[in-house]
């Protein structure tokens, strides 16, 4: 089955989810980041803005997310000037509340003082062109999700456990219709973190993350994000991924993902 898109508008906030947006964990369910680029898209487009810029976006899985019909609902929380918080929740057919994305925009302006102080956190990475392209998770087949997006790794490997830097593009469009907008080409792959930089086997393994936080200094230049992640486990059950973002020109960002991590239930 080809894929168009990760998701299909269907008007009054409703999207119908695609299977570019299946989870590698359940095949009914989605991976977090088409929903979590869905929540800040609407924001976005409900409330647009063209003074401030997308500064943090944190995404809270409330449970699973149906690989079905949603609503998305939006609302700016804390008004200003300057700084401002909103808010954007999907819910399931049955009118439940899957996830919530709080995002704070912050005012641009020039500031050219800053602009003679302003240092890059971090080299431009390594060319796209010249790191190996592989498929994502290839030990548990294919998924759309995976497949939904280009992977290209500079360190590690999809068959390999440990820290792992790859660059990513999508192929497809997050809704049906519209282009991929810079931030969003940065969203859609933001959740893979603890993904690609595993610690542990996929196929007998749950390292699942109920929320994810992101904030990032700017957009990416074009449709290649970089990702830089590793992961820490606990003897508990409980992980931590970090990771970086970047593009051609460095450093775009950061964030960090908690995990629950236990084994999979016996076939």
């Amino acid at each position: 089955m080809s894929l168009t898109a990760f998701f299909e508008p269907l008007g009054d906030g409703r999207y119908r989810a695609t299977r570019a947006t299946e989870s590698p964990w359940d095949r009914r369910l989605q991976h977090g980041s088409p929903p979590t680029t869905l929540l800040v898209h609407a924001i976005e487009r409900v409330h647009p803005r063209p003074d401030v810029r997308v500064a943090r976006v944190n995404v809270e899985f409330l449970g699973p997310i149906p690989l079905d019909e949603l609503v998305v609902r939006t609302s700016l929380v804390r008004p200003g000037k300057r700084i401002e918080m909103l808010e954007a929740t999907l819910e399931n057919r049955d009118g439940r509340a899957v996830a919530i994305a709080r995002v704070w925009r912050i005012a641009v302006q020039p500031q050219p003082e800053l602009e003679r102080r302003a240092t890059l956190a971090a080299r431009p990475p390594p060319s796209a062109s010249a790191a190996s392209p592989e498929l994502f998770g290839i030990e548990i087949g294919t998924w759309g999700y995976a497949d939904a997006l280009e992977w290209r790794y500079v360190k590690g490997g999809p068959n390999q456990t440990g820290p792992a830097a790859v660059w990513t593009r999508a192929r497809i469009p997050l809704v049906a219709g519209e282009p991929m907008m810079p931030l969003e080409r940065i969203l859609i792959v933001a959740d893979s973190a603890n993904g690609i930089s595993h610690e542990l086997d996929f196929a007998d393994w749950l390292f699942i993350p109920p929320s994810l936080s992101i904030a990032l200094q700017r957009y990416a230049a074009d449709e290649w994000v970089y990702l830089d992640a590793r992961t820490s486990l606990g003897p508990d059950g409980l992980g931590v991924t970090t990771f970086e973002l970047a593009d051609r020109d460095g450093y775009l960002g950061g964030g960090t993902q908690a995990l629950l991590v236990e084994r999979r239930a016996p076939a």
